[in-house]
């Protein structure tokens, strides 16, 4: 019975293949029958892992186990601080990622929370009120305005009934619902004839048959899509993750070398081994994870700042290297809220200034401001009048002085948000919205702009009757009392209205409608329609006092006034965030449930190519195996009229190219695909619980620009990551190197285990952690995102810090060679100094390593102070290892004069003094020298 496509029977069909009597319902017995047969009409989810489950799953990760074997090692060794340290690393680690975890999988509760508590249905040839659990198919539902839909059902009657399914379709405006079978296969969004479980009736009543409950119907089958969805590791967990591995095998391979090396030669074997594990503690950076999780965090403070609420620490990072942004379009790109942007009247084609339900605008010929009189003001006139809508400030209609204001604020710029703000803010201030059909809002609004006001215009002519809109019809008239007499005011379809219309509003004339002026009224029609406007003609007629109210007398002989189209038009800031995009190499996509040409007349105005080849719509990717789909989806920018199965495939289609794929979202059908992305973002203000628990990242205020500034960080984060593995992994080559080339050469052993310790806190520490907040470097957005495979050594990180390290290990032992041969073999003094020298080329060397590109003198050593204070508190500790005697006692070292400290520094800052006289010398006479 699931399998049936129900949209495709007649009311009769339907209730005949349910076994139901549309006039009687379902008896109740029969009902518990069919409850018990079809389960009770609620989201399904899969057994859930005990939360003990999910938290011990966090000490899995191959890094932690290193973290664990790094503790284990320094509790051996007496390293109690250090063992402590590491445990709670580890420990907060698993609790950041246990969080982020569990919260994920509220994404179904969510979903759940969108069935109706109650519905009201026919059951024993009664009305009852039943829960919504206990719906089953065949049952019969009773709809009115406001009601949520329990179930999907299939329409038996409908009096001017619409629905609001943007949740489910992404469709912008309330569809028009009409019972009556459809041919061939309809998209969710079309089935004009079907209500969906999760929706809301925003006008008329109606009733309709259960034809579907629980997972099998539109929602469940995205629940079920969600349930599917496997999460991945981020790029940077598998960057991290392949580090990790490649630097523990290579640092114990080199610390077993050291150790077999150190015992063939005759050092004792517990010292040599002690060496070993110290070395092994000081090469593996045990730190980063915990740097790299700070850094992540101060950068999700960073954003909470911008608007963006980050859900996953990650997050922020993997949009950092995001290649593409699907973007839903309705209230995402655009405002979701409808707006006149073109009239016609009196002959004359006009535009419409201002956009949303803010009622500030003009209304301009030729870019030149015309004045709301004659034809124009009768067109505003009836847009208001002809209306069931409420326009509100605050929440409150209010009419009079208090809607005014001065004309001198601007919209969005110094607004207050106070109560007297939004109470008496004039146009401009407080919040503005719409009660009622989106379309007749926006009609409101224009006549608004025009100064005319719905509330003072009907008590100059107060409503007498009112004919409502009829999708049949596809017209509505109110008529109201004029003088002494009524007038009709009418709009709808302009091909309706123009057939019951003879005359037409000319220069305040009213003259006939020849064939030349219907052309022209044709003409005007079609290319609004063609820039994707929704357009609505309008006409009057006076009627005599004592006329005869119905539609086929009232409805006649009219007078044409005009036409208004409008749009949900896109948001200011869009336009240019996708500009910055583009030059930051990152695709964005428009993904909608709305019509193709809407779809292409939006991506025009937000500098999306829409031309051959870069459209698709759902009926066409229908046809599409996913392989193919694949292939076309790189040159597709706009996909439009699409399913929630179809986002889903988009995105896998997308990550099949390789690429690294942001989806932003607000409604249920953006969910599946949202968490399918590397990184899902939903919207705050307009989004869904469902959309906001899938995703990773929640834009605060609906704005598409912020998920720039959220780009920006995340490269700005991940240029900071790479800073301090640069910085970390050189120091730890060093280390490595100098005690690998003194055991293979015969030399004693330039450090002690204790040394190693202190010296993997001393620089580790504080001074890798102030790299993680350095400043971002300019130009961050003018360069291509990395490639999403690209190891963390990519783009010569690799080969630099190899050389960094090298030279580091290289003055560390020339340096101790040397101590040696000052002191006529005293192993103390040799080993300070090479103790020292390798903390303080440390400390030089984390200078420069905040660029890539640039020399410490050009990005400014005191530009990051924190960076400073770090380096500053690091020389102290050292200082007091060598000139407190308590200390050189445990860590065996010698004070060192003047002259020996000359050495210290100039074999650990020789790069810097040669990037000074670079800097500061060579590059001057160079420039000087280029410009003659």
């Amino acid at each position: 019975m699931q399998s049936r496509l129900w949209y495709q029977l007649s009311p009769g069909e339907a209730l005949e293949a349910l076994q139901t009597d549309a006039g009687r319902g379902l008896a109740e017995l029969e009902a518990r029958r069919r409850l018990e047969e079809a389960g009770p009409n609620q989201l399904k989810a899969k057994p859930k892992v005990p939360p003990y489950r999910i938290f011990l799953a966090q000490f899995q990760d191959f890094m932690v186990l290193v973290l664990l074997a790094a503790t284990a090692v320094s509790a051996f060794l007496g390293e109690t601080a250090d063992a402590i340290t590491i445990v709670a690393i580890v420990v907060i680690n698993a609790i950041l990622g246990f969080v982020q975890e569990y919260r994920a999988e509220r994404s179904l509760e969510a979903l759940k929370e969108m069935a109706a508590p109650e519905a009201r249905v026919r059951r024993d040839n009664e009305v009852r009120r039943v829960p919504a659990r206990d719906i089953v198919p065949g049952d019969i539902l009773l709809l009115e305005s406001g009601d949520r839909v329990a179930a999907d059902a299939l329409l038996l009657k409908a009096i001017n009934l619409q629905a609001d399914e943007a949740a489910l379709t992404g469709e912008s405006v309330p569809v028009h619902k009409e019972p009556g079978p459809l041919r061939g296969t309809v998209a969710v969004g079309d089935r004009r004839n079907m209500v969906h479980q999760g929706t809301v009736i925003t006008s008329g009543r109606g009733e309709a048959v259960v034809v579907a409950t629980g997972m099998n119907t539109e929602v469940g089958q995205i629940a079920g899509m969600l349930q599917e969805v496997e999460d991945e590791d981020t790029p940077l967990q598998k960057r991290l993750a392949s580090l990790g591995r490649w630097l523990v095998l290579a640092c114990l391979a080199i610390c077993a070398t050291v150790v077999i090396i150190g015992t063939m030669r005759g050092e004792e074997l517990y010292g040599m081994f002690l060496a070993g594990v110290s070395l092994a503690v000081a090469a593996i950076p045990e730190g980063l994870p915990a740097i790299v999780t700070v850094c992540l965090a101060l950068g999700v403070q960073k954003m909470v700042q911008r608007n963006a609420i980050i859900r996953k620490l990650p997050a922020v990072e993997t949009l950092g290297c995001a290649t593409v942004i699907c973007s839903d379009k309705t209230g995402t790109l655009t405002q979701n809220q409808m707006t006149v942007r073109r009239v016609w009247a009196g002959g004359k084609s006009l535009m419409v200034s201002g956009t949303g339900y803010i009622p500030q605008g003009e209304y301009q010929d030729q870019g030149r401001r015309v004045a709301v009189d004659g034809d124009l003001k009768m067109l505003l006139t009836i847009a208001a009048l002809c209306n069931n809508a409420l326009l509100q400030k605050a929440g409150l209609t209010i009419g009079g002085w208090l809607r005014r204001g001065n004309g001198r604020e601007k919209a969005g710029v110094g607004q207050k948000t106070g109560f007297f703000s939004k109470m008496f803010g004039g146009r401009n201030g407080g919040n503005w919205s719409i009660s009622g059909d989106p379309t007749e809002g926006a009609l409101l609004v224009a006549a608004a702009k025009g100064g005319l006001w719905r509330e003072r215009l009907e008590r100059e002519e107060p409503r007498v009757a009112e004919i409502p809109f009829d999708s049949g019809r596809k017209r509505m008239s109110v008529i109201c009392r004029a003088g002494r007499g009524l007038r009709a005011y009418v709009k709808g379809a302009p091909d309706v209205i123009l057939d019951l219309c003879d005359r037409i509003l000319v220069d305040g004339r009213v003259l006939p409608l020849d064939a030349a002026r219907r052309e022209l009224m044709r003409a005007e029609n079609e290319a609004m329609a063609g820039q994707a406007l929704r357009v609505l003609a309008l006409a009057y007629r006076d009627l005599e006092a004592g006329a005869e109210i119905k539609g086929e007398t009232v409805e006649k002989n009219l007078i044409l006034v005009g036409l208004m189209g409008m749009l949900d038009p896109p948001r200011p800031e869009a336009a240019a965030a996708i500009r910055v995009c583009h030059q930051a190499g990152i695709k964005v996509v428009m993904i909608t449930g709305d019509h193709q040409v809407t779809a292409r007349a939006v991506a025009r105005e937000l500098g999306l190519p829409a031309g051959a080849g870069q459209v698709l719509n759902g009926r066409e990717l229908e046809t599409m195996n996913d392989t193919e789909l694949a292939r076309v989806a790189p040159e597709v920018n706009v996909y439009a009229r699409v399913s929630p199965h179809h986002k889903l495939r988009i995105v896998r289609a997308l990550k099949a190219n390789g690429h690294i794929v942001a989806m932003t979202g607000d409604g249920v059908n953006d969910a599946p695909a949202i968490k399918e992305a590397d990184i899902g973002i939903a919207m705050g203000r307009s989004g869904t619980d469902v959309a906001r628990e899938a995703a990773a990242m929640v834009l605060a205020d609906d704005n598409f620009a912020t998920i720039v500034a959220a780009v920006e960080e995340g490269r700005g984060i991940y240029d900071n990551i790479r800073k301090f593995i640069r910085y970390l992994l050189s120091c730890n080559i060093g280390e490595v190197f100098t005690m690998f080339v003194a055991a293979i050469s015969g030399l004693p052993l330039p450090l002690l285990p204790i040394q190693i310790l202190w010296m993997n806190l001393v620089t580790d520490g504080l001074p890798a952690m102030a790299l993680g907040v350095d400043k971002k470097e300019p130009g961050l957005m003018q360069r291509p995102p990395h490639q999403p495979g690209e190891s963390v050594f990519a783009r010569g990180l690799g080969k630099g810090m190899a050389v960094l390290g090298l030279q580091i290990g290289l003055a560390t032992l020339a340096v101790f060679i040397l101590g040696l041969y000052l002191g006529d073999g005293d192993l103390i003094t040799a080993r300070t100094l090479a103790f020292t020298t390798l903390v303080m080329a440390q400390l030089f060397a984390v200078f420069e390593c905040r660029s890539e590109h640039l020399s410490p003198f050009a990005v400014g050593y005191f530009s990051n102070p924190y960076l400073v204070l770090a380096v500053a508190c690091s020389v102290t500790m050292q200082l007091l290892v060598l000139y407190v005697p308590f200390l050189q006692v445990v860590f065996k070292t010698a004070p060192l004069n003047s002259f020996h400290w000359g050495i210290v520094l100039l074999a650990a800052g020789w790069r810097t003094l040669l990037q000074a006289i670079s800097y500061y010398l060579v590059a001057p006479v160079w420039r000087l020298v280029w410009q003659k």
